[in-house]
């Protein structure tokens, strides 16, 4: 049996790798899986194609009894909050998230808005293959695909419901919101004008070709984004990935600061919030300074895969004040279970605020490591598994080995990690130092080590 699902939901180049075939196929499982008479919302971001996969899924669905509600063009967290807190039994969304232009996918959600577990992923799957697919008859097709218009203003308000509106409105913060020319440029203005924000907005034009930066918010596509920010001279400014749920900041020195570092600092804000257990999940690609900073306040952390579906499965089961990726990916519990990027930029502010520092200040507090990352395009033939113990043995000896996803060397001062991605045909390379020249030279010797594999 082949393999559909990556790390996040089901994602390809469209029409190539992903095409209406495998949609609509796609949707006849899902439906077949969740039962016929189950409700399900459906939704997208802004890439190409999306209208096309959605009504390709939507017939498959259809065709399996499902009842079918379209909440549109959204956020993916927006659409998970609705899932949560409308009452339905599921939801499909179209999206690649940060993938490339090219790329769109299908991701599935359960009935409490997060990605369904690995193990009904793999059900899914089964149903797909082997074509065991709930075909009702037609005397049973008696519902037609309606429209919730409520996605949005559900989201917003349950934002709101999360942070001191007052005490952010009362610093008349400036900002900036880098909507990627997609589904964050909806919500997040809102959000920010509701608490009170002078609201600029850059790559805020709904445009499926992505015109002005790729849809990932990484140190590259986001230059142009900070230097912006800090002719501004905002107080905070936030850069989105295509489906919104990476929120990636600029300090209001117009420094980007990367998503470990804000999950670090908005983990310890959840810690004078919240009553939950007093630790955080994070992925193994997070940086050393998150456990130096948070063991001062006593906030155990624990490592996971890379990916959100691990990271919010592992907070449900274990509880836990916050899960992240370096990415920009940040869950907290009080709200949903999921990545949401209008949420950590809210908390942020609302962290500025009761702090009465900036934006620079707050990140200052935070450890100084330097972070390189690259990535590799997967060749023909290459063979991952000894790529991952080639570095294991040229970099493995005398530190400490991590193998919880890929390969992780630790040592005293640094860390190297290297992983095939799940969502793109590519082995990510990221290494830290205190020391740069450290962390380009790590990167250096694993480039040189897939060279030799490639």
């Amino acid at each position: 049996m082949g393999k559909l699902f990556g790390t996040d939901g089901v994602r390809g180049i469209i029409n190539q790798e992903l095409t209406v075939d495998l949609a609509q196929g796609l949707g006849r499982a899902i439906g077949t899986f969740f039962g016929e008479g189950s409700i399900i919302l459906l939704g997208r971001d802004a890439r190409a194609g999306g209208d096309m996969l959605a009504r390709a899924v939507e017939s498959g669905l259809l065709s399996a009894g499902i009842r079918v509600y379209e909440g549109g063009f959204a956020p993916t967290p927006a659409l998970q909050y609705a899932v949560k807190t409308l009452g339905y039994d599921g939801g499909v969304i179209i999206t690649a998230s940060h993938n490339p232009r090219e790329h769109n996918g299908i991701k599935v959600l359960d009935r409490d808005g997060v990605e369904v577990a690995r193990e009904k992923e793999d059900a899914i799957e089964e149903i797909y293959f082997s074509k065991r697919f709930n075909a009702i008859p037609w005397n049973r097709l008696t519902y037609d695909v309606k429209r919730d218009e409520r996605v949005i203003d559900t989201y917003v308000n349950g934002i709101l419901s999360h942070v001191d509106i007052e005490k952010i409105r009362s610093k008349n913060f400036k900002v900036l919101i880098d909507g990627a020319n997609s589904v964050g440029s909806i919500s997040t203005p809102i959000v920010a004008r509701m608490l009170g924000c002078k609201v600029y907005t850059l790559n805020a034009n709904l445009d499926p070709t992505f015109p002005a930066r790729n849809p990932e918010p990484t140190m590259d596509t986001l230059k142009e984004t900070a230097k912006i920010a800090s002719s501004l001279n905002v107080d905070l400014a936030v850069a989105h990935d295509g489906d919104a749920d990476r929120a990636i900041f600029m300090d209001s020195k117009g420094r980007v600061q990367w998503g470990d570092r804000s999950g670090t600092l908005l983990s310890w804000w959840a810690s004078t919030k919240e009553k939950f257990p007093r630790r955080i999940f994070t992925a193994v690609s997070s940086s050393s300074l998150v456990q130096e900073y948070l063991s001062k306040f006593e906030i155990e952390v624990v490592w996971t895969k890379v990916g959100s579906v691990d990271i919010a499965r592992r907070l449900i089961q274990d509880k836990g004040l916050a899960g992240f990726e370096e990415n920009g990916g940040f869950i907290y519990p009080a709200h949903q279970y999921v990545r949401d990027g209008a949420m950590s930029f809210s908390l942020m502010l609302e962290m500025m605020a009761s702090e009465g520092i900036t934006s620079a200040d707050l990140f200052d507090r935070l450890p100084k490591y330097h972070l390189v990352k690259t990535k590799v395009d997967i060749k023909p033939g290459m063979d991952i598994s000894r790529i991952y113990e080639t570095v294991e043995r040229e970099l493995g000896a005398g530190n400490q080995v991590v193998k919880i996803d890929g390969v992780k060397i630790i040592g005293k001062d640094f860390w190297v990690l290297v992983r095939k991605s799940g969502t793109e045909p590519i082995i990510r390379i990221m290494a830290e130092a205190k020391d740069e020249g450290v962390a380009d030279r790590l990167v250096t010797q694993v480039k040189s080590v897939i060279g030799v594999h490639a």
